[in-house]
């Protein structure tokens, strides 16, 4: 089963790697962007059938390795 932990920036949390990429975006003319956040997104193949008990365990993970807790939220897709 495959769980998909996508890990961002909190609201209110600087992001230069998003500023960044705003800045770029205008300089090759692409007009309107207002913002940008920036994140991360990790993939995990995991040996449990059942979507739940995956799902827990992704959300385990994410709590104590892949996401920041003070300044990051993440949140977790189950795909069967």
């Amino acid at each position: 089963m495959k769980a998909v932990v996508t890990v961002m920036l909190k609201p209110g949390v600087l992001d230069p790697q998003g500023k960044a990429i705003a800045h770029a975006l205008g300089a090759l003319g692409f007009t309107g962007v207002e913002d940008v956040r920036a994140g991360k997104v990790i993939e995990l193949t995991l040996a449990e059938t059942d979507p739940e008990k995956a799902r827990a365990a992704a959300e385990e993970m994410a709590r104590r390795l892949l996401a920041n807790g003070v300044i990051e939220g993440f949140r977790v897709e189950v795909e069967g």
